[in-house]
């Protein structure tokens, strides 16, 4: 049966999103806090990062949270991690029906909290609710994807039948959708690459090569594994579309906002100057403080992620950090192999 569906968030993830499930027959509202933002698309029916999208009439927008969640079957957050809470508990005021699936599509995590964006949708939701949290993440930049450019995702959650009804729900020919019950991995690959993607525009923004950068993907992947892991996700998890898939794609597209903005913070200029050329949300720097904290917590050996903390938060120079990471004490490369030593 098919669902009406409520997208929170009209960004180029948001806007991509709702075009795909109104092709596919969906009823679609989509929800933008900002009602100039909100009434300047009714008009357009343009979105400034994606201009070659039209987006249809037959979906509404709207900056009422409350008619943009009445009626509908399905909940699509996709908004910046840091207003993710906010928004919930908006989401909370309305009545949704105990069936209503929750489908999470923003990376990162909680900077006060340290908690995945599904955990902070557990604690602002009904409890009825809390059982229909899916995530759906993996290597998906919105601007290939509205073009319709095949794209490979997963969806997550620890409900097997829930799994499956998502995937349906979002499968199309150039949008292929797998599933995986490891909610937590899935969440931390989508949300720890970031700061490897950082790390890479950086050795972009220094001049480094491929060597640098296929060294630095690698590395990078055992930090966010480590810290997976200690968190109670799957190592396996990480080898896939969520772990793997994710990391290449931001650590080298030119779509990245995370390498685009560490290529910037490498050619020297503040954070400030940065962020205003990006001129969009750029989540790893906040994941990078929450994940820095995460390490300390857990005991877990970042180095990259210890790095990059301290180049954007302590002022650190961009060639300080590559050569401190270089010299560090010489070890094996396997986990187990240290373990003998």
């Amino acid at each position: 049966m098919k669902r009406s569906v409520a997208v929170l968030g009209a960004g180029s993830w948001g806007i991509t999103l709702s075009v795909l499930l109104f092709e596919k027959g969906f009823s679609v509202k989509v929800w933008e806090f900002d009602k100039e933002q909100a009434q300047l698309l009714r008009e357009k029916r343009k979105f400034r990062f994606l201009p070659w999208v039209n987006i249809p009439q037959e979906i509404e927008i709207i900056s009422n949270i409350s008619y943009a969640l009445d009626g509908v079957g399905l909940v699509i957050v996709a908004l910046p991690s840091h207003v993710v809470r906010r928004v919930a508990k908006k989401m909370a005021k309305v009545p949704l029906p105990e069936d209503t699936i929750i489908v999470n599509v923003s990376k990162g995590l909680e900077d006060k909290t340290l908690l995945r964006m599904s955990q902070v949708l557990s604690e602002e939701l009904p409890e009825k609710l809390r059982k229909r949290i899916v995530v759906l993440s993996g290597p998906s930049h919105a601007e290939e994807v509205s073009r319709k450019i095949p794209t490979t995702v997963v969806v997550a959650s620890r409900n097997e039948k829930l799994n499956l009804e998502v995937q349906k729900i979002f499968f199309a020919p150039y949008f292929r959708v797998y599933t995986n019950s490891d909610i937590i991995g899935v969440e931390m690959g989508g949300a720890l690459k970031n700061i490897i993607a950082l790390a890479a525009g950086i050795g972009d923004g220094l001049g480094l090569g491929d060597n640098s950068k296929a060294g630095l993907i690698t590395r990078g992947l055992v930090e966010i594994t480590r810290l997976g892991k200690a968190l109670g996700a799957k190592t396996a998890t990480f080898s896939g579309l969520s772990g793997m898939g994710d990391l290449i794609v931001t650590c080298t597209s030119r779509y990245s906002r995370n390498r685009n903005f560490g290529e910037k913070i490498g050619q020297g200029k503040t954070l400030k100057k940065a962020l205003s050329e990006i001129k969009m949300v750029v989540e790893g720097i906040r994941t990078t403080k929450a994940a820095y904290r995460l390490a300390k917590k857990y005991k877990i050996s970042m180095p990259i992620t210890e790095q990059v903390y301290k180049v954007i938060f302590n002022n650190k120079k961009p060639p300080e950090a590559v050569k401190d990471l270089m010299l560090r004490q010489a070890k094996p490369e396997l986990e187990e192999d240290l373990l003998k030593m």
